[in-house]
């Protein structure tokens, strides 16, 4: 068995089912931390209401509507994670186009990382929502609310999490702001780069390092062999990418870099 860490997306999509209804927390993947997510869900509602909303949350004022509609949180309906999610990733992932036993896989294997549910299978029932794991989250002018979202959920999450993932490989296509939430030790731990080569020079580019671990992770989901280790995990890679390998050293966990040529 191998766990495939991914970042949420900034976008989300509304739940086709209008009627649907709204998140049980106590039905999301690890329901031990259910007060946890109480605690961060109530005072997401609670800011996004406020008139320093904006600021607190860091968001521009194109998405303020979302904002607006954080505050009656719990009761917006919800859908699946990998369909409320969306994005270059999750397109590249194509869940639309999973088979019974890919769905199954990743429904034990994908773990999304999230400010508002700290993490949430790829099955879960959510809302959409707004709120980055960089932000401080407290209600001005009361002292509640869990602070520095990164941090919180490092201390909430650090033992379930440790203990959920026991010794199997991780595949970590998260970005830096969502690590913060739980490290795997390293050399367990699979860190998935992209690269763009052209004249003998090689670039990132965020926009197609996101398709890249979009990709890799839809194709762990549909594999068919196994995946265990980490030159398990290369060799599906190398169907699509030029592949290397970077053993892990100290606290820098393995590097998949994973090349395309322009």
């Amino acid at each position: 068995m191998v766990f495939i860490f991914l970042p949420p997306s900034e976008g989300k999509t509304e739940p086709r089912d209008s009627q649907a209804p709204g998140v049980d927390l106590e039905k999301l993947v690890l329901p031990e931390i259910s007060p946890a997510r109480e605690e961060v869900a109530a005072a997401l509602e609670q800011v996004s209401s406020h008139e320093e909303a904006q600021r607190i949350l860091k968001v521009g004022n194109s998405v303020m509507d979302h904002v607006r509609a954080n505050a009656a949180l719990r009761q917006k309906p919800a859908a699946p994670a990998h369909e409320v999610y969306t994005g270059v990733l999750y397109d590249a992932l194509r869940a639309a186009e999973l088979n019974a036993q890919a769905l199954q896989a990743a429904e034990r294997e994908v773990l999304i990382f999230s400010g508002l549910f700290g993490v949430a299978g790829f099955t879960d029932r959510i809302p959409p929502y707004r709120l980055a794991m960089g932000v401080d989250l407290q209600v001005p002018g009361s002292g509640r609310g869990p602070g520095k979202l990164g941090r919180y959920w490092r201390e909430v999450l650090t033992g379930p999490l440790s203990e959920r993932v026991a010794e199997h490989l991780v595949v970590d296509c998260r970005s830096s702001a969502y690590t913060q939430a739980f490290r795997p030790p390293a050399r367990q731990a699979l860190a998935v780069n992209n690269f763009r080569s052209s004249g003998g020079k090689r670039t990132v580019v965020t926009h197609f390092a996101k398709q890249a671990r979009g990709e890799l992770a839809g194709m762990l989901a549909r594999r068919t062999g196994p995946a265990e280790t980490v030159d398990e995990v290369a060799h599906i890679a190398s169907s699509r990418w030029n592949v290397e390998v970077r053993p892990a050293t100290g606290q820098t966990p393995h590097q998949l870099d994973l090349i395309d040529h322009a």
